[in-house]
């Protein structure tokens, strides 16, 4: 079943889909079920991930993640528990994004190592 703010992924086309309500079957893609992201909260690798709140800002890392062409974060997403936004980042720019409102939760894609949650 899916939930609510779950991501699934594509293994065969890296799709990516964001659930905007509840469903009672699991995701396909390329006629192969998707894969549930799972939610990292703890960094146990050199790069670091955790997103990092400071005011209506999200920086990824508490050192800075690299934004490479083979290495990046693809989007850092951001809820104040009514408005949720995402920013998509590219290569060369800095793992950041500011918003409109002071986020309570926020969670970010790295293309390496996936779905990552500051809660």
């Amino acid at each position: 079943m899916t939930s609510l703010n779950q991501i699934w992924g594509c293994e065969a086309c890296g799709n990516i889909v964001t659930i905007l309500h509840k469903g009672i079957d699991a995701l396909v893609c390329c006629n192969q079920p998707m894969v549930l992201q799972k939610e990292n909260t703890i960094d146990a690798s050199h790069e670091k991930h955790i997103p990092i709140i400071e005011g209506n800002k999200v920086k990824i890392g508490s050192i800075e993640h690299p934004m490479e062409e083979s290495h990046y974060i693809e989007w850092i997403s951001a809820t104040d528990g009514k408005i949720t936004a995402r920013v998509f980042l590219k290569p060369g720019q800095k793992p950041e994004a500011e918003f409109c409102f002071a986020p309570i939760a926020a969670r970010c894609y790295c293309n390496l190592h996936g779905l990552w949650t500051s809660s």
